[in-house]
């Protein structure tokens, strides 16, 4: 057993087991560079930045730049939402004019106004349902997920007692008409990409 696991262990015999004592853990450990730390309820999840995973965030972060400033726009920032241990860092977050940091220095999920994550093959269960539920729980308007292994995008709208009543979804290359919404933009996709899986070694 590792010592961050012997810790959380006792951690939860004492009861103190919260998300800033993993959090504070986590610092101390060798996280590898390059890697995105999350704790969804509870279980703590570390994924590897893909390359066109960054071009499609990047991309979402740039054309969100071209109407909100900077400050409004995060990415991989930890926001704790809703539910028994969930501290995200969602691959773009934008969040109200008026969004002001808690005593603690973090970002509050009232204030977040729309999350898109990007589908990271080995965590895609995470962003379609537990964090989907928690982004509902929390009121985020919109929700946006984007999946390059299937080359599609969803779409979650108007969150109602824990749950979004509203989906669609289509193919990369198709428009993401936000215009409805909080957010008041067409999000473009012709320039996502498909994940690319690596070929089988030759013989």
């Amino acid at each position: 057993m590792t010592v961050l696991a012997d810790r959380i262990e006792m951690a939860e015999v004492n009861d103190e087991l919260t998300l800033d004592v993993m959090f504070e853990w986590l610092e101390k450990m060798p996280v590898p560079e390059g890697y995105k730390v999350e704790i969804v309820e509870g279980n703590i999840f570390m994924t590897p930045q893909r390359d066109n995973h960054w071009d499609i965030v990047l991309n979402i972060v740039e054309q969100l730049r071209t109407k909100y400033p900077r400050k409004r726009v995060k990415s991989d920032v930890r926001i704790d939402y809703p539910g028994d241990l969930n501290g995200f860092a969602s691959d773009v977050t934008l969040v109200a004019e008026e969004a002001v940091k808690d005593d603690r220095g973090l970002w509050r999920c009232e204030d977040v106004q729309f999350v898109a994550e990007v589908i990271s093959k080995k965590t895609a269960t995470n962003d379609y349902r537990p964090k989907k539920d928690a982004y509902a729980a929390a009121g985020v308007p919109v929700y946006l997920i984007v999946d390059p292994y299937t080359g599609r995008w969803h779409l979650y709208t108007k969150p109602q007692d824990g749950e979004y009543r509203s989906e669609v979804g289509s193919d990369f290359g198709d428009e993401i008409d936000l215009t409805g919404t909080v957010v008041g933009l067409v999000l473009k996709t012709d320039e996502f990409a498909h994940e690319r899986r690596p070929r089988p070694a030759a013989d």
